[in-house]
C-alpha cells in the first residue's frame, strides 16, 4: 500500500540531509517533512527555502523542529555527522560520528520507538550496527543506506561501457560501503545474458575494462570530494529510492545495510546484501550465488568492519 499521508524526519541538515530533503520534496512521496539539526537556525533556513517552492510541487508541510516533533514519523533519516575530508576513508570517521550518533538515538527513541530508522551518515555500516545494538528500535527497522549508491555507480559505469541503459543492468555491490566493498561480476547480467559475455561484444572492449570500472566505483567518492568537497546529490537520490520502497511497500530488492547472521559464514556485523525492503523495513536478505573469490572478499570486508567495531 502506498502511504500518501506519510511523515518523514531528517536529523542533520548539512549538504547530505538537505539534498535528501530536496529529493523527497520533489518526489511527492511524503506530505510532512521535519528537519532537525543541532544548528537550529540552519534547519529553519533549509525548511524556509524548501517551503518557498510550494507552488511548484505537490502539497507538503516542511518544518524545522526537535526530536519531539519527529513523533509519528514513518521513517527517521539520520544524516548528521562529520563529512569525509580529502584523503580520509569512511572508516576513519568512526569515533567522531559514533559520538554524534549516540547523542541522537536515545532521545530519538523516546519519541519514535516504532519508526524505521534509516542511517545515511558514514561509516554507515558501523553506525547501523551501533543503532541496532542499542536495542531502542524494533528488529528489522534499523536500515543503513549501504551500497545502494555504489550499486548505482556500478550499473552506470557498466551501462556506459556496454552502451546500455543502466536501468537494464543487473549487478550488485555488496559488503562494506567503503574500500573493501565487493563488485559481484559473476552474477551480473544484461537482458538475461551474462554480463561478461555481453561486454566482450561491446565496442572498445579490452582486458582492462573491468579493472577500470572497479577502480571508478571504489574511488568515486574520493574523486568527487577532491573536486567539490563532498558528495550529496547521488546519496540524496539513493535515500529517496529506499524511502520510496518503504512507503509504497514495494518489496524491492536493494543493497541496504542490515544486521547479518550466518550468511556466507558471516555473523554479527552490518553490511550490504540483496535485501527485500517494504513497509516493515527489512523483510528478507538473500545470499546470491557468488564466486569463491567474491565470497572470500565479502568475508574480508566483514572482518574489516569488525576490526573497527572492536575499537569502539
Amino acid at each position: 500500500m502506498y502511504i500518501t499521508k506519510s511523515k518523514i524526519s531528517i536529523i542533520g541538515t548539512g549538504m547530505v540531509g538537505s539534498s535528501i530533503a530536496y529529493a523527497l520534496m520533489i518526489s511527492g512521496l511524503t506530505s510532512r517533512l521535519v528537519l532537525v539539526d543541532i544548528d537550529e537556525k540552519r534547519a529553519q533556513g533549509e525548511a524556509m527555502d524548501l517551503s518557498h517552492s510550494a507552488s511548484f510541487i505537490k502539497p507538503i508541510k516542511i518544518t524545522a523542529g526537535d526530536y519531539a516533533d519527529c513523533k509519528g514519523s514513518q521513517i527517521v533519516i539520520i544524516a548528521a555527522g562529520a563529512n569525509q575530508k580529502p584523503g580520509e576513508t569512511r572508516l576513519e570517521l568512526t569515533n567522531r560520528n559514533v559520538e554524534v550518533l549516540n547523542s541522537i538515538i536515545k532521545p530519538l527513541s523516546k519519541h519514535c520507538p516504532d519508526s524505521i530508522v534509516l542511517l545515511v551518515s558514514n561509516p554507515v555500516d558501523i553506525l547501523t550496527y551501533v543503532t541496532h545494538k542499542s536495542g531502542y528500535f524494533k528488529n528489522g527497522r534499523v536500515i543503513g543506506s549501504g551500497t545502494v549508491l555504489d550499486t548505482s555507480r556500478f550499473r552506470y559505469l557498466i551501462g556506459q561501457h556496454c552502451q546500455v541503459d543502466p536501468r537494464s543492468v543487473h549487478a550488485y555491490v555488496l559488503g562494506e560501503h567503503g574500500d573493501s566493498e565487493v563488485l559481484t561480476w559473476s552474477s551480473a547480467s544484461i537482458g538475461g545474458m551474462k554480463l561478461l559475455d555481453f561486454c566482450r561484444l561491446a565496442p572498445g572492449a579490452n582486458e582492462n575494462w573491468k579493472k577500470d570500472i572497479d577502480y571508478k566505483v571504489r574511488k568515486a567518492a574520493y574523486e568527487i570530494i577532491t573536486r567539490k568537497g563532498s558528495t550529496y546529490y547521488a546519496i540524496g537520490m539513493a535515500t529517496k529510492r529506499i524511502v520510496e520502497a518503504i512507503l509504497r511497500n514495494e518489496k524491492s530488492v536493494l543493497t541496504v545495510s542490515a544486521m547479518i547472521n550466518n550468511a556466507y559464514g558471516i555473523s554479527d556485523v552490518c553490511l550490504s546484501l540483496p535485501t527485500i525492503v517494504g513497509s516493515r523495513g527489512i523483510i528478507r536478505t538473500f545470499e546470491p550465488k557468488l564466486s569463491t573469490e567474491e565470497i572470500t572478499e565479502l568475508q574480508r570486508s566483514a572482518d574489516t568492519l569488525k576490526k573497527y567495531l572492536k575499537n569502539l
